[in-house]
């Protein structure tokens, strides 16, 4: 079924166009909430709560061409992750410093090339929640500092002191990821 045609059954209630919509995006849905929940269990929980805001928003939505169903659908699945961790107080959960120094050393782009997409995406996922959450905001959503700081309820310097603490922790773990595959 294509996109609109998707989108217009959806918003009539069709179930058979939900469960198609559900199967057709859901495991790419589920890749966003892992980025932000950290753990598979809440992350499907999350999947499963944005689909039913999903569900009961498509009065909201307005499809503006191929690819702005799947767009729309990824910042519900973006904002129901962020008022889980808002929910959960999580940016003001004491969080270890694994002592991170005052600068890093950034890993060459084609070392990280070579790391398996699910490698990485493993790293982000063992984060703590802070760090990932604005790590993913800053890199994933394209997010200023700014706007970081008005969707979490935390200040500018935090904000780019959690995404500077996320990269050391990842820089750190490429490093070490390297040393023991051996390119």
């Amino acid at each position: 079924m294509e996109e609109q045609e998707l989108t217009e059954l959806c918003r009539q209630g069709n179930n058979r166009a939900r469960k198609e919509l559900y199967e057709q995006y859901s495991g790419r849905m589920l890749g966003i909430c892992l980025r932000y929940a950290g753990d598979r269990d809440t992350a499907q929980d999350l999947v499963h709560d944005g689909f039913l805001k999903i569900f009961a928003s498509f009065d909201k939505f307005t499809w503006r061409g191929e690819g702005s169903l799947r767009a729309w659908m990824e910042r519900v699945m973006v904002n129901v992750a962020l008022q889980y961790l808002r929910k959960n107080d999580v940016m003001n959960q004491a969080m270890t410093l694994d002592e991170v120094p005052e600068t890093y050393e950034e890993p060459d782009i084609g070392a990280v090339e070579a790391i398996p997409q699910q490698v990485l995406m493993q790293f982000i996922e063992e984060l703590p929640a802070g760090y990932r959450t604005v790590f993913n905001l800053y890199t994933f959503e394209d997010k200023s500092h700014k706007e970081i700081a008005r969707l979490l309820g935390i200040n500018e310097k935090s904000s780019a002191s959690q995404l500077f603490r996320a990269k050391t922790v990842l820089a750190r773990k490429v490093k070490e990821w390297l040393m023991v595959n051996d390119r």
